[in-house]
C-alpha cells in the first residue's frame, strides 16, 4: 500500500504506532483493523494526540472485546492440548469501550463516539486460510508439521461455532468504533 501511495505521488511512511514522532501536523488521523495488533495502547494514544492539530479528530475501528473469542479461545484450547509448543500467546489487544474511553480521555481526548458492535465476518477461503495468515506470528515456532496439527485441530474445535452447511465459515468479529477530537 505504501508503494501503491508513493507511485501515486503521495508522501507515506512505516511508522511504528508506539513511536510517532509528528507534532500537530494532522486534521485527522484514521485507523482501520490495526490497533488491535498494538498492545501498548497508551503510547499509542499519546503518539495520535500529539500529532493532531487543534480540533484534530481521531476516528478508527479495530478488534473491541470478544472479537475472536471462539477463534482465541480454540487456539489456546489446542496450544494447551501440545505443552511441547510452549505457552499460547494472545497477540492482540480487545478492549471493553469503557476502558477504551478512559485511556483516550487520559491522553487527552474528547470522546464524541464509542461503540462496540457485532459483526460477524463471512471467511470465503476458509478457516485456514484465516489461520495461516492471521495466527502466523503465534505459530511461527512450530515445524511445519506441527502447524498442520494446529491447523485442523482448531479447525475441528471451531466447526460447530463458527461454520454451517448454508453459510460457510464465519470469524466471531466484534468491532470498536471510536470518533475522539483533540480539545481546541
Amino acid at each position: 500500500m505504501v508503494a501503491t501511495a508513493r507511485a501515486r505521488g503521495l508522501a507515506a511512511y512505516i511508522k511504528d504506532g508506539c513511536a510517532l514522532d509528528y507534532h500537530e501536523e494532522f486534521a485527522a488521523v484514521f485507523s482501520n483493523a490495526a490497533l488491535h495488533w498494538m498492545t501498548q495502547p497508551e503510547q499509542v494514544l499519546q503518539g495520535v494526540y500529539a500529532t493532531l492539530k487543534p480540533g484534530g479528530r481521531f476516528v478508527a475501528e479495530f478488534g473491541g472485546a470478544g472479537n475472536i473469542a471462539a477463534l482465541v479461545e480454540a487456539m489456546a484450547y489446542v496450544f494447551s492440548q501440545h505443552p511441547s509448543w510452549g505457552e499460547f500467546v494472545n497477540p492482540w489487544y480487545f478492549p471493553e469501550p469503557d476502558t477504551y474511553q478512559q485511556l483516550l480521555e487520559q491522553a487527552g481526548f474528547k470522546v464524541n463516539y464509542i461503540r462496540l458492535t457485532p459483526r460477524p465476518t463471512p471467511l470465503t477461503s476458509g478457516i485456514s486460510k484465516w489461520l495461516e495468515i492471521f495466527a502466523e506470528g503465534i505459530v511461527r515456532h512450530l515445524p511445519s508439521t506441527q502447524k498442520t496439527v494446529f491447523l485442523q485441530e482448531v479447525g475441528e474445535r471451531l466447526r460447530p461455532l463458527l461454520y454451517s452447511e448454508d453459510n460457510g465459515w464465519t470469524a466471531d468479529y466484534v468491532r470498536l468504533r471510536v470518533y475522539a477530537s483533540k480539545r481546541d
